[in-house]
């Protein structure tokens, strides 16, 4: 086999491939070993034992593996004995284990308060998407003195898309051995810039490759003692749904970073086809633990997220770091605002704040709205006001998986403290003392809202994208699945109806009035189109 080895590595001038063959289970007995069955054997005998101690001469006795046949003693022949000696001597000189997780690392400064400014000043009369908002956020915080070097973003697609090919020429792609092509690109002033000095990890077409080295850069605290925070930035469901067993081991591995969703919703790519059409990555992210998915709807929403964020991954208070924030952020230029006075920014961190008060007395309801459907929801709240009478509370729920997670664990702490005073979920302290019934409303699956229904006292109905669509206009398309501002609006009137606070043929008048029942006559949303 050396020899084989040998001549291989020294042949030169063409391929070499050696056809190692083995025997599978081997050394486990004849029960086990060269057998198709390996797989299925969930256990070996005690003959089986007997003869793989004696195959691999492991000082154990006969008494000893027969006191329990189904707890075997280990063997350890101590730290001096010369084979542990010689691998440990080899390990060393190799530089260490490969993996190592160490305790500690390198300080990290997080970034200073006015690095969030950008996110709080909103885009005063200039419209931009929330992904844009998150990019001059990005843009910031990378240029914070103290932290901006730990920043490691990963492209690997569409940086155009996301306006993030403003970070080309200054903050580089990285490449080891720098730039050695000339780029189609080089007459742009955002030509694409290689490095060895670069920040940028742009892996091309490659989500699997994003993703590794997402895991690379979010273990480096523990890996290499030096802490960075990768940013994740993918377009529209092609992170959990493609890589999403990559994202699980990512958890495993206690990988720290942001995961940003962009282009997100399932109503904003229409005419793109299906592959955009994303109504259910927070359900598929609702299951690793270690996600906190948040679907924000302002620019303002989103700093304080990622602050929370960094602060819970390397705030010296922190008690559960190794966490990943996923933040859905959309291609669907609004104008910003401003952050608000007297902001609840407790709300904003762990999932729902009340952003607009009902403005007149009447029939009174609440509207719950995520991301970018919580611009409809106010829309709604005042078609409801204006040619209803109605009343509308107008909540941004950042975080319907948090929401779910925090009552789950109230019930939990319930139940295995029977008798003791029990902790009320957030979501249902928030809404303490708001009337009415209740309609939520997403630009995903209607699963993604029905998260919270048993912490929600109030009655309850959910709008939402459940199935294919088609590709055509936002507007049409919100129209088709009934998530859009008139559906919001003609479900509320069908609850109070029921209720007798408005009139029994209100939700009949407004199906006809707003034509729901026409996908061409739907008005939500805009048709532009960039980051």
């Amino acid at each position: 086999v050396y020899a084989a080895y040998k001549a291989a590595t020294e042949f030169k001038g063409k391929p070499t491939v050696i056809l190692a063959h083995t025997v599978k289970g081997y050394g486990l007995g004849p029960h086990f070993e060269g057998r198709n069955a390996t797989h299925q054997m969930k256990k070996l005998t005690l003959d089986d034992l007997k003869k793989f101690r004696d195959h691999l001469r492991i000082p154990v006795t006969d008494e000893q593996l027969e006191k329990d046949s189904y707890r075997p003693p280990y063997y350890h022949p101590g730290n001096d004995a010369p084979e542990i000696k010689y691998m440990m001597e080899r390990r060393a000189a190799l530089g260490g284990s490969v993996p190592e997780r160490r305790n500690t690392h390198a300080e990290i400064v997080l970034p200073e308060a006015k690095s969030y400014e950008v996110a709080k000043r909103g885009s005063g009369k200039q419209m931009a998407a929330t992904t844009m908002a998150f990019v001059r956020l990005l843009k910031d915080l990378m240029r914070d003195k103290n932290f901006g070097k730990h920043i490691a973003p990963i492209i690997p697609d569409e940086a155009r898309t996301f306006g993030m090919d403003a970070f080309f020429p200054t903050a580089k792609i990285y490449n080891p051995k720098g730039q050695n092509y000339l780029s189609v690109d080089r007459d742009l002033v955002l030509a694409y810039k290689e490095s060895p000095a670069g920040q940028l990890i742009h892996p091309g077409i490659n989500e699997a490759g994003a993703v590794a080295a997402f895991t690379a850069a979010g273990t480096s605290y523990a890996t290499h003692g030096i802490p960075l925070v990768p940013v994740y930035v993918f377009y529209s469901m092609f992170g959990f749904q493609r890589t999403g067993d990559a994202f699980w081991a990512a958890a495993d591995q206690m990988t720290r970073g942001f995961i940003i969703g962009a282009t997100a919703g399932r109503t904003t790519l229409t005419g793109e086809g299906l592959q955009h059409a994303d109504g259910h990555s927070p359900l598929l992210a609702s299951t690793n633990p270690a996600v906190l998915t948040y679907d924000p709807a302002y620019g303002y929403e989103i700093g304080h997220i990622v602050r929370s964020g960094l602060e819970r991954m390397y705030g010296e208070n922190s008690t559960d770091k190794n966490v990943m924030y996923y933040l859905t952020v959309y291609n669907e230029p609004i104008i910003q605002p401003a952050e608000p006075e007297n902001l609840d920014v407790e709300g904003v961190i762990k999932g729902i704040y009340l952003l607009a008060p009902a403005k007149i007395d009447g029939p009174r309801t609440q509207i719950l709205a995520s991301g970018v459907s919580v611009p409809w929801a106010l829309e709604a709240q005042r078609v409801l006001a204006d040619d209803w009478n109605v009343s509308a509370d107008v909540w941004s729920v950042t975080s319907w998986n948090e929401l779910r997670r925090d009552g789950l664990a109230a019930e939990e702490e319930a139940f295995l403290n029977p008798g003791q005073p029990t902790r009320v979920p957030f979501v249902t302290q928030q809404l303490e003392g708001a009337t009415g019934p209740i309609v939520a409303v997403s630009d995903y699956m209607k699963a993604v809202p029905d998260q919270i229904r048993q912490f929600v006292p109030n009655e309850y109905a959910t709008l939402g994208a459940d199935g294919f669509g088609f590709s055509d206009t936002r507007a049409a398309a919100r129209r088709y699945f009934k998530n859009d501002t008139h559906s919001v609006v003609v479900r509320a009137l069908e609850m109070l109806a029921r209720r007798g606070e408005v009139d029994v043929d209100a939700p009949v008048k407004a199906i006809e009035k707003y034509k729901l029942l026409n996908v061409n006559a739907g008005t939500t949303g805009n048709a532009g189109g960039e980051a």
